[in-house]
């Protein structure tokens, strides 16, 4: 968004003094336009700056004329056009100055309100900056060509006078020339050229810095067709003047020219290095003899890469976290020793693509047969070890078929042999991802982090994990602090300027638990990314809470008021929480057994509460069905298509009252029936008799049987069952053939409240 967007809600006196020969209305009329020159890099007075300034009011003019053509109030846009074209022709600079201090007094006052500015402005700014200071190099390479020429055309004798007389006047404190003769200039132009360089690695620090957060799942703009743009813009203007350089070499003395061509080149070296980058990094938890992919990228090469008999080869080679290092200090231009690994499949060509102008080499079946594992400090486990791919090739480039050895170092890689340690090494990668330096010595990563970057890494996460707008908030994190912290008492406030330790994090046990902090917190992430997504982004779940302050929040609310939580006690849990109220208004909180990721996909959340009629209201106050009624499954009735009778689950759950309850008194079979001895046919009471015995809560034929499957029970939470109901009840007795024996009914030994139905009478 615009600057202009923030600032015009905001009340006009906050503005005074800012618009005076700039009408407020024409700055509005040219928001965006506005805001996408470079106004605030124009600082000199020189030839420079004033043609800029100069283009810029022209710029001005014809956008306004383009707005006259489509704006009612066409009177008064044509009337700033005199305006501006009579007041700033002969001084554009002036009008440069105006437009400056406008930008800086909005800013100045949403800086204020907001206390910072939006990101997409310091983008645009520093894109603005890089694309004057390329104007002006080539603005400087254009004057030292003119300013050739006219050395070309003066004798061997004038020239050799000015070269003494200049020689004279250079200021031995940097190097400098005075004046605008040829030196002077050349110098000038290779000084920004160095600046501007600086500006391009920066940038690259920056998307490299981007991509490692998109780890975490930050959002990351991936195009690296502008940078490619920047860095071949620069190339071009070192080959400009390394040309103009050499030419007039006599002119500038030996040991003036082995200086500026020893910076050029120098130029040109950090340049083509930092342009060899790791495009699709490789996966930071990688377990061997799993295959993967990645790609490198030459910025650089569609421009200075030369046709060769033998295509150039890209090798990929694993490091560990020393050997990194030292190939960092050594400016990556070493050649790797000793590989800390095997990987296979790991050379591929460099190739260019004309159709979209990239040089890549693309690892499409690399796999990591095996690794050295190396000596751990302290209690440092094995899923803390950090290794990197290093991807590396020797070219040679531009004209004069420079050698470079080019050598890329991916984000950092936990190595793993079996699937147990995926947790503890994703833990590693989220802490490295979050709290590394933008350059850094390899791998080094802060013990302590402040707890508020804690929260946005974990916010983070959570929403890219789950796939969801809706982020943690406020009270989540206050819940998450009194965890990893172990503190129930503290307030809000307390856990602000406290920092959080990586052994907090990942290796201390939490009090009374089995796992870690991290253990817990990525148990939630996955069973909400699996099952609970859409109830998370509807804000039906609470979720990060405690179950003291559940009772707080359930207390004084009606009978069947209920909340879900992720559960304390588990991983990867969450629990219905609801209100029990007698007659006499006391209350009890029940916690239903936590679900897992497994029961869920048996019975989903949304079915599960609508079995249950004790729960009527999610809290505060809305009806479940209300509030779920999106998320039920439709329950298919009668037979299905190949004609069988449709069953369905059921949830159950069985609160302290009725597990009170004296159990029912057992029924005696009736006494032995000699068959042959009755006349007429089999009497219907025994098989009536024995369903009853069976399963008692079935009769015939109103009540479909029931089979109640069972079920673990958490000793902290309120047992539950599920039922799965059939419409096949019994219609008749089966024929029984006469057998001169006497039969008995005895119940089969099911197990409590199970039952399947009648068993076949034993002789």
């Amino acid at each position: 968004m615009s600057l202009w967007s923030f600032v015009s809600h905001m009340p006009p006196e906050q503005f005074s003094g800012l618009f005076g020969e700039f009408p407020c209305n024409l700055r509005s009329l040219l928001a965006d336009w506005l805001e996408n020159q470079p106004w605030e890099f124009i600082t000199g007075t020189d030839s420079f700056c004033t043609s800029v300034a100069g283009a810029l009011l022209s710029a001005m003019v014809e956008k306004l004329r383009s707005l006259a053509s489509s704006n009612e109030q066409q009177c008064q846009v044509l009337q700033h056009i005199s305006n501006l074209e009579n007041t700033y022709r002969r001084d554009p600079l002036r009008l440069v100055a105006i437009v400056k201090g406008i930008l800086e007094g909005e800013r100045a006052a949403l800086l204020k309100r907001d206390r910072h500015l939006p990101l997409s402005f310091h983008r645009r700014q520093e894109e603005l900056k890089f694309g004057l200071d390329l104007q002006r190099l080539q603005h400087r390479v254009g004057e030292i060509q003119a300013l050739q020429e006219q050395w070309k055309q003066m004798g061997d004798g004038t020239r050799a006078c000015r070269q003494t007389k200049l020689q004279e006047s250079q200021l031995k404190t940097d190097g400098k020339l005075q004046g605008k003769d040829l030196p002077a200039l050349i110098l000038e132009a290779v000084k920004e050229l160095e600046g501007a360089k600086l500006q391009v690695l920066k940038r690259l620090h920056i998307w490299k810095r981007q991509q490692q957060l998109a780890g975490n799942g930050a959002v990351f703009e991936e195009n690296l067709a502008p940078l490619q743009k920047r860095c071949e813009n620069l190339v071009d203007v070192y080959f400009q003047l390394q040309q103009q350089v050499v030419a007039v070499g006599r002119e500038l003395g030996s040991d003036l020219l082995s200086r500026l061509l020893e910076r050029l080149n120098t130029v040109l070296s950090a340049l083509v290095e930092s342009s060899f980058l790791v495009e699709k990094q490789p996966p930071q938890v990688l377990k061997t003899q799993t295959k993967f992919q990645a790609s490198v990228r030459f910025l650089l090469g569609p421009r200075l890469l030369q046709a060769s008999a033998k295509p150039y080869v890209v090798k990929a080679d694993i490091v560990t976290e020393k050997q990194a290092r030292e190939l960092a200090l050594g400016g990556y231009s070493t050649p790797l020793s000793e590989s800390t690994g095997e990987i296979v499949h790991n050379t591929v060509a460099l190739e260019i693509n004309s159709t979209s102008v990239t040089s890549c080499a693309t690892f499409k079946n690399m796999l990591l047969k095996k690794i050295k594992r190396c000596e751990r400090k302290g209690s440092e486990s094995v899923t803390e070890e950090k290794c990197a791919v290093l991807f590396s090739t020797d070219v040679t480039l531009g004209p004069g078929n420079l050698p470079f050895h080019l050598q890329a170092l991916s984000l950092p890689i936990v190595v793993i042999v079996h699937g147990n340690q995926d947790n503890n090494a994703k833990a590693t990668v989220l802490w490295d991802n979050a709290f590394s330096e933008l350059e850094r010595i390899p791998f080094v990563v802060a013990e302590r982090v402040p707890w508020e970057k804690m929260c946005e890494t974990l916010n983070l996460r959570f929403m890219a994990e789950v796939q969801t707008s809706k982020g943690l908030l406020p009270e989540h994190y206050f819940f998450l602090a009194q965890k990893i912290f172990n503190n129930s008492s503290a307030s809000p406030e307390d856990f602000h300027n406290r920092s959080v330790s990586w052994a907090q994090f990942n290796k201390e046990i939490l009090p009374g638990r089995g796992f870690t902090f991290w253990q817990w917190f990525d148990g939630v992430l996955d069973l909400t990314k699996r099952c609970l997504k859409s109830y998370w982004s509807d804000r039906l779940i609470i979720g990060f809470i405690s179950k003291q302050y559940v009772s707080k929040l359930l207390g004084p609310k009606p009978d069947g008021t209920f909340l879900l939580r992720f559960s304390d006690s588990e991983i990867g849990g969450i629990t219905i929480a609801h209100v029990i109220r007698g007659k006499d208004g006391s209350f009890q909180v029940e916690n239903i057994q936590p679900f897992s990721a497994k029961d869920l996909h048996i019975r989903s959340l949304g079915d599960r509460i609508r079995d249950l009629a004790q729960l009527r209201n999610l809290y505060p106050d809305k009806p479940k069905d209300q509030a779920f009624g999106s998320h039920y499954n439709k329950e298919q009735m009668g037979k299905d298509g190949r004609g069988y009778v449709s069953t369905a689950i059921k949830m159950t759950v069985e609160s302290e009252r009725d597990q009170k309850l004296p159990p029912q008194e057992s029924v005696q079979p009736p006494a032995p029936v000699n068959m042959y001895s009755l006349p007429g046919p089999p009497p219907e009471q025994p098989m009536d008799h024995l369903c009853q015995v069976l399963a008692p809560d079935m009769r015939p034929p109103a009540f479909p049987a029931q089979m109640v499957l069972p079920q673990f029970h958490a000793p902290e939470e309120t047992s539950m069952s599920m039922g799965i109901p059939s419409a096949s009840p019994f219609h008749s007795p089966p024929t029984l053939l006469p057998a001169p024996v006497s039969t008995t009914t005895t119940p089969l030994p099911l197990g409590p409240n199970v039952a399947f139905g009648c068993q076949p009478l034993s002789p």
